[in-house]
Formats: structure tokens, sequence, C-alpha cells
């Protein structure tokens, strides 16, 4: 099984300049290599390719965040199933997880909402994909610094609140009025749930 996740970015044609094109390649480039793993296609489209699904979820909350750093965002789906064929171009690759996230990506802008899942099991589907719109409750809210916290702490799962304050040239006490306020305990919460849930729905 792997994960696929479809992605644009929001109001793009809005934004005067295409700095965020530029940014959106860097972040994704800590996701893997272009373009088996990922692209971005038609300007404002992506698509990566996360090989452990159980990664999947965090890996759209980590491009989140750096979007909303940059005062951005994206509308994702998270498609899981199988890779029946898998070509140099992740936009040309096919399976059960390119359908699952395509089929879910063109829906998402009718639904009004930034980021879901599609495994095909509708019950496991309708369950976590409740507990992510009550995340982006939060999450589609996240403010510069906020946003800015979540990315390093993501990317940096083992340091200290003191330690991520010297990446980000704040004190802990800032650190943690930050990790509060994007309410990032829930964030890994979240994220140990569904880790706990989709190694299990794979098992079956």
């Amino acid at each position: 099984m792997t994960s696929v996740i479809t992605g644009d970015i929001i109001g793009s044609r809005q934004q005067e300049s295409q700095h965020w094109v530029d940014d959106l390649k860097k972040i994704l480039a800590s996701l893997g290599k272009t373009p088996s793993q990922w692209e971005v296609y038609r300007g404002d489209e992506f698509q990566i390719e996360v090989s452990n699904p159980e990664d999947a979820l965090l890996a759209a909350i980590l491009v989140k965040a750096h979007l909303r750093a940059i005062k951005s965002d994206a509308r994702m789906s998270i498609g899981f199933g199988n890779k029946t064929h898998n070509a140099k171009r992740i936009s040309e690759s096919n399976g059960s997880a390119f359908i699952n996230s395509g089929e879910l990506f063109e829906t998402l802008k009718k639904q009004k909402v930034n980021l879901a899942l599609r495994t095909g099991d509708l019950d496991f589907d309708e369950k976590l994909n409740l507990m992510l719109q009550l995340a982006l409750t939060f999450m589609d809210s996240w403010l510069v610094q906020s946003a800015e916290f979540v990315a390093v702490a993501i990317e940096n799962p083992t340091l200290s609140q003191e330690e991520l304050g010297q990446q980000l040239g704040i004190n802990q006490a800032a650190v943690s009025r930050r990790q509060k306020r994007a309410q990032f305990d829930l964030v890994m919460n979240l994220d140990r749930y569904f880790r706990k849930q989709i190694k299990q729905y794979s098992a079956s």
C-alpha cells in the first residue's frame, strides 16, 4: 500500500507574485525526488507520493504549515491504495492510491474542505475525515508564527522547547505560547491516532 497527496494552492491566481511556486518546490524537495516522487504541474497543482502511508498525514500537515508560514495555503486530498504502474513522472503513475486521491481532490472545492483522505473503506474514511475537519477548524487559521513553529517542530521531533527556540530565534516561554496557540499537541495526538488506524487498516 502507498499514499498519494494531490493538492493545489488556494487563491493562487489572486496572488500577484509567483514566489510561492519556488517556495512550494523547496517544501516538496524535503519529501523526495522530483519528478518520480513529486511534481508541480499546471502552475499551482502538485502531487506527492508518500510511500509509507503512516507518514502521509504528517507530510500534508507539514506542507500546510510551511505554506501558512508564507501566508498561503493548500487544498489537499490523501489517497491510499496500490500502485500498479510506476512511471518516471508521478503524474503518469497509476493505481488505486492515485485514483482515490484524484477523485477525492475533485470534490474538495465543492465541499469547502481543505484536507481529506480516502481509502475506499467508507466507515474508516468517515471517521478520520470527521477528525480532520475538526482539526482544520484551527489549522486553517494558523497565523505565520504558529505555522512556522509547527513546521520546525515537525521537522525536528527530538528538539526540546529550548532548542526549538534557538531555531526560531525566540525564548522558551515564546515557544510554549506558540505551541499552545497552534494546538500542536492536539495535532500530534491526531497524527498518532491516524498512524495506528492506517497501520491496522493496511494489515487487514
